[in-house]
């Protein structure tokens, strides 16, 4: 089946499910992005600091899909941040997966102490952008000051803002904040993995009451649920996983739709506690590491 897409504000258009590989090690990211092309998926999300980027780009040689068929997403991390250093991050990357265009290449992070250097990450990003070797450029995990600030010292509207959010997490005022800016959100941890995999666990949203009530009204498990909330309000959304029933399971959310009920009490579910780090703390000597050249 042909995945529904989404247009980005310079008029390029991504699936609005992908497909992502945060967590997933090297040596199985061949396998999972395989099964995942095969199932269907048309959007790949990964990053520099993923380690992970050769496998992606193996998977996308080894499908016979068309290179135009596949959108192809990956990130910056902080350590490459600077105007030439960015640049440099796009080889770096770019070799890595094979290509020589990017869909969509975004900055990882906001580096709040070192406002500048994200500054001038993002003119490399809008240089890439305007010499035709990347087709949208974006941010991650920017919050709406952040936005502010980069908006006010750069020209071009950040495509995507790819951010934490699930039912425990929804961020509606960053969302909001991205859709002011006419940024599209894209959802992280859209089935809240992050819930319950890291510490400070406020339990598992795969078994919300909530979520699984409306989930078997629906004869549809509460990771497809999920997914389709964010769907239905308009997110794109790259879940994740190696295993290939899963991979197939978060795929199928397109035969079904929740009510305006259904929604508003998914939504009533956030509990406003952040699982990922918070982004001021975000700096080079904390979060640092040195992505290989190849």
């Amino acid at each position: 089946m042909s995945i529904p897409s989404l247009k980005l504000n310079n008029g390029v258009d991504i699936p609005a499910l992908g497909f992502g590989v945060y967590q997933t090690p090297p040596d199985e990211t061949l396998a999972a992005v395989e099964s995942a092309l095969s199932v269907g998926y048309r959007h790949i999300d990964t990053a520099a600091a993923y380690g992970n980027e050769k496998g992606v780009g193996e998977a996308i040689r080894r499908s016979g899909l068309d290179r135009g068929e596949i959108f192809v997403e990956t990130k910056v991390w902080i350590t490459d941040y600077g105007y030439d250093e960015t640049l440099h991050a796009f080889d770096k990357s770019a070799g890595k997966l094979g290509v020589e265009q990017l869909d969509l290449l975004i900055l990882h992070q906001a580096l709040p102490s070192e406002f500048e250097r994200t500054i001038d990450a993002y003119k490399a990003l809008e240089t890439l952008l305007a010499d035709g070797k990347v087709r949208a450029i974006g941010v991650s995990n920017f919050m709406p000051d952040h936005l502010t600030r980069l908006l006010d010292a750069t020209s071009v509207v950040p495509a995507v803002n790819q951010i934490e959010v699930h039912p425990y997490f929804r961020q509606s005022t960053l969302l909001e904040a991205d859709a002011d800016h006419g940024i599209l959100s894209q959802a992280w941890s859209p089935i809240g993995g992050i819930t319950f995999y890291r510490d400070g666990s406020h339990g598992s949203t795969l078994e919300d009451a909530t979520i699984g009530a409306i989930a078997s009204s629906h004869g549809k498990s509460p990771a497809q649920v999920m997914l389709r909330w964010h769907l239905q309000q308009g997110r794109q959304v790259i879940p994740k996983s190696v295993t290939p029933s899963r991979i197939a399971e978060n795929f199928d959310v397109f035969d079904f739709e929740l009510t305006a009920e259904e929604l508003s009490e998914i939504d009533a579910l956030d509990t406003g506690v952040r699982g990922g780090p918070e982004p001021e703390v975000i700096t080079r000597e904390k979060f640092g590491i040195e992505i290989p050249e190849a």
